[in-house]
């Protein structure tokens, strides 16, 4: 049901990371795709299962990354889409989600009234409301990230997973979990940032009255009772990190990598940025989950001399 586009991302071996890192480092590259992101792996699960119900609309509410996946997956099926966000989202984001054809709504306000305001949108009008990491098919589509690196890696000792809404958390990790037990899943979230983070340590939800942090693609305020319930069953650890751990993680995997990447995609390498004598020596899968970024804001935290 997921097009093939989306399937079977680079996994390699960046060996010129790994001096500065201490350890072995892979990437799983989930932004080798028409979205440059993972989210589209679910939003084509949640879109062939709409279409094939009969289903002609859908509403999301979006940083940015599952506006545009369910954007791209509404357009190949006809669905109508509407994507709900935050005025104040990466314009690069929005402006890719108008290109792709779904109606894009704005409030003045955080992803969190973005997700009140398109359960509003989803009660008014009667359509299906797609609510990344609550919905089973987000989950789903993220594990098949897990079920290749399970198949092709020939042996790791953790996995480092971006930490927002927890679809890519949960889904990864329940597969892991289940496949290569002995792998240690690390969840990682901006400092700025922590509400599923310190849900998780304190297992029970903990909301935020604010998020600060650049990587817009994980900052949540409220985490959902029930993603928490999975995570419980999956992470072996969650961790924090700084903002300035982000921006170095992001030089990195500019310098060593050519990848240019958003925030969030680079919070795995400023987990062992962080803490290099717990990775010392192991083999550590990254999964590089975005490269939606404003080039103008990349420029000011990498530097535009290193472009």
């Amino acid at each position: 049901m997921i097009d093939p586009v989306f399937l079977d991302t680079p996994l390699y071996r960046c060996e010129a990371l790994e001096p500065g890192l201490g350890c072995a480092v892979s990437i799983k590259l989930e932004t080798a795709n028409p979205v440059r992101s993972f989210k589209g792996r679910g939003t084509e699960l949640v879109a062939s299962l709409l279409a094939g119900n009969g289903s002609r609309a859908a509403v999301c509410a979006s940083a940015g990354n599952l506006g545009q996946a369910l954007a791209w997956s509404g357009r190949g099926r006809g669905l109508d889409v509407t994507v709900v966000a935050s005025r104040h989202a990466t314009v690069a984001k929005l402006d890719r989600i108008r290109a792709l054809g779904a109606r894009l709504e704005l409030v003045d306000g955080d992803h969190e009234l973005a997700r009140e305001r398109a359960a509003d949108i989803a009660r008014h009008d009667g359509i299906r409301l797609v609510e990344d990491s609550l919905d089973i098919e987000t989950c789903e589509g993220a594990a098949t990230i897990g079920l290749e690196l399970v198949d092709a890696a020939p042996s790791f000792d953790a996995v480092l997973i971006a930490l927002g809404g927890g679809a890519m958390a949960t889904g990864v990790g329940h597969v892991v979990k289940a496949l290569a037990p002995d792998v240690e899943v690390i969840c990682v979230q901006p400092l700025g940032a922590p509400a599923m983070t310190h849900s998780w340590r304190r297992r029970r939800v903990v909301t935020t009255d604010s998020a600060d942090t650049i990587a817009d693609g994980v900052a949540g305020r409220c985490p959902i009772p029930a993603v928490l319930d999975d995570l419980l069953l999956v992470a072996d650890d969650a961790v924090l990190v700084k903002e300035e751990s982000i921006i170095a993680g992001m030089r990195m995997l500019l310098d060593h990598a050519g990848l240019v990447v958003e925030p969030s995609a680079a919070l795995g390498v400023a987990a062992i940025l962080e803490d290099r004598d717990r990775f010392a020596g192991r083999h550590v899968v990254s999964i590089v989950c975005g490269s939606n970024v404003d080039v103008d804001a990349y420029h000011r935290w990498v530097g535009a001399a290193a472009i």
